[in-house]
């Protein structure tokens, strides 16, 4: 689905109720070509300050194993944390599947109080792509990482996580004693977040207490468009929400490739990415020498892929504000095209920031 077509139903978008874009934010994959890391890396770390000083209330970056993106978002988080001062650092997302949960409530405790509470973390269950790596378990991994996120909640919340049955050697603590994750950051279990893609774990994730972000992936069977489908999805996550709580739903985000061109140049660049995602789908925009995933633009049954909204800025924001799932959401993440380079994503950042954001709603942070 395209910026053109769905610009034709902005008619119908303006007559429905629709939120204004609260917070602005980006999600970046920190990608790199092989063999260049640590500057992929650092470039991560200028990103997120070029994001500050723009404006946006948020980044998030992603977390893939054995390839040439971001494998451990936690010291990255930390480390982008002492060259900014307000914008949040989400992780979207960290599959809990192959996670020690204790270990990385300790590491999100520790960066969370370095970055002063300013950690945003989204979860998914995670898959068991790399079993024969990280071991197998008797249980599928859906069950798996819900009980390992389930621990790790446990451990960020403060709770006793174990209480000690025997002494333990002659420096060890005493029988009786309850242990606790440390370092404890008060604030950091109310800002645990899950990427749903589809509606049963989003309503799921709402009678856990945690908060919905939505990507650019969604798969149930369903004869709805992806807006469609993503607000239905936020709607019934709220409705959840509300019901298990009896408080407010908390600001839901969604991510989206929402790509503003203001010259013709990047409009033809941005048209080619989304020509890309079309063919290729998940394998589009790849940096030099990563892996090729496992399906292209296939996708499963059941499986949805976001649009990519490109064109003049006001064509993108037209399409913007006609899409329901954008709609519904309360921060819009742009989806940052993983092969593009710290110059291509900064003039991004800054269009974005410029030209269709403001007519979202949107205020920069001061």
């Amino acid at each position: 689905m395209t910026t053109l077509a769905n610009a034709e139903h902005a008619e119908h978008a303006e007559g429905s109720a629709r939120r204004p874009t609260k917070r602005l934010g980006f999600n970046t994959r920190v990608s790199f070509p092989t063999g260049e890391a640590a500057r992929g890396l650092r470039e991560g770390i200028e990103l997120f300050v070029a994001a500050e000083a723009l404006g946006y209330q948020s980044g998030w970056a992603y977390q893939r194993h054995f390839d040439n993106y971001l494998s451990s978002p936690l010291p990255f988080f930390a480390a982008a944390g002492q060259h900014t001062t307000t914008i949040t650092l989400g992780s979207a997302v960290i599959p809990m599947r192959y996670q020690d949960p204790i270990l990385l409530a300790e590491a999100a405790g520790t960066a969370d109080l370095l970055t002063c509470g300013r950690l945003q973390l989204a979860f998914s269950s995670g898959t068991d792509s790399w079993d024969e790596v990280f071991g197998a378990v008797a249980t599928d991994a859906r069950t798996e990482g819900q009980r390992r996120l389930a621990r790790f909640l446990a451990g960020v919340a403060g709770e006793t996580i174990h209480t000690v049955t025997g002494q333990r050697g002659p420096a060890g603590p005493p029988a009786g004693t309850a242990l606790k994750v440390t370092p404890h950051s008060p604030g950091l279990r109310d800002r645990i977040w899950y990427g749903s893609g589809h509606i049963a774990s989003a309503v799921n994730a709402a009678r856990q207490g945690l908060r919905l972000i939505t990507g650019t992936i969604l798969h149930e069977v369903t004869e709805e468009s992806f807006p469609e489908y993503q607000a239905r999805l936020i709607g019934e996550y709220r409705a959840a929400w509300t019901t298990a709580h009896g408080t407010p739903p908390p600001p839901v985000a969604v991510a989206a490739s929402v790509l503003p061109g203001t010259t013709a140049e990047l409009r033809a660049t941005y048209a080619a990415y989304d020509l890309e995602r079309r063919t290729q789908g998940p394998a589009a925009s790849r940096p030099k020498g990563a892996l090729a995933p496992t399906f292209s633009a296939d996708l499963p049954k059941g499986f949805l892929m976001s649009p990519v909204y490109h064109g003049a800025p006001d064509t993108v924001a037209a399409a913007v504000l006609a899409d329901q799932g954008l709609a519904a959401a309360d921060e819009l993440v742009l989806f940052l095209p993983p092969a593009f380079g710290l110059a291509e994503n900064v003039r991004l950042l800054t269009d974005l920031a410029r030209t269709v954001a403001p007519a979202l709603g949107w205020t920069p942070a001061s």
